[in-house]
């Protein structure tokens, strides 16, 4: 922790390699992420999508001290950790918009909340309505917010759950089996090893997640200047 750089904390990659007295802990630390960036109002500026891309491609690291000693039991039980993770945060953050009701919607912005994210998330789900719940995951910042919506409008218990359940199992196994796999083809294929080239996928990923994002605040400014 001697060289420690601040810079590390927006790299996913610190968060899977971070080890504590010589012990690997980064899959607690994934996984909690994972709760965080889905449950806790604090978390939409943590690297989810990025993070499991990365953690597909060191699921071996990840999974060291649980291995069950075949490559796709791995990968899988990483996936349905991450997947139990995110069906856990988007639960807490229901919970959390019953018990906040429509406070937050007269809270003032602070460093760490802006009343704008609360409006995307409430815009993407008039939009896509139940379904929005397995949008959000794909989708930096709506992915903290839309479950807290959901139950500030009203959504069904049982219809948040399944959607919370699709949604969390989709995102987890495709990001991480992406990683995963895609890390293999290119290594054996083409004899590139993907870990040289982290800073760039991770640029990728956060460009490619929040384009729609950056889309619809373009759109935003076309209209109000018209």
């Amino acid at each position: 922790m001697n060289n420690f750089d601040w810079k590390q904390l927006f790299n996913p990659e610190f968060y899977i390699l971070l080890e504590f007295n010589g012990i690997k802990i980064g899959l607690i630390v994934v996984l909690f992420i994972i709760f965080a960036e889905t449950g806790l109002l604090a978390g939409f500026f943590l690297p989810g999508d990025s993070l499991l891309f990365l953690a597909g491609i060191y699921s071996e690291t990840l999974m060291q001290q649980i291995s069950f000693g075949n490559d796709f039991l791995n990968v899988s039980m990483l996936a349905l950790l991450v997947a139990l993770m995110g069906i856990t945060g988007n639960m807490f953050g229901y919970w959390f918009g019953s018990k906040s009701g429509t406070y937050l919607y007269n809270r003032k912005d602070n460093f760490l909340f802006k009343k704008k994210y609360l409006l995307d998330a409430k815009d993407f789900f008039d939009k896509y309505g139940n379904k929005a719940i397995i949008f959000a995951r794909f989708i930096p910042i709506v992915r903290t917010f839309t479950p807290i919506i959901a139950c500030i409008v009203g959504m069904n218990k049982k219809s948040f759950m399944f959607f919370n359940i699709l949604g969390s199992i989709l995102w987890a196994f495709a990001m991480i089996f992406s990683g995963h796999y895609l890390y293999q083809l290119f290594l054996e294929k083409f004899h590139i090893d993907l870990k040289h080239y982290i800073e760039y996928i991770v640029i990728g990923i956060i460009a490619l997640t929040t384009f729609p994002v950056l889309i619809k605040l373009l759109k935003k400014r076309v209209h109000i200047g018209e």
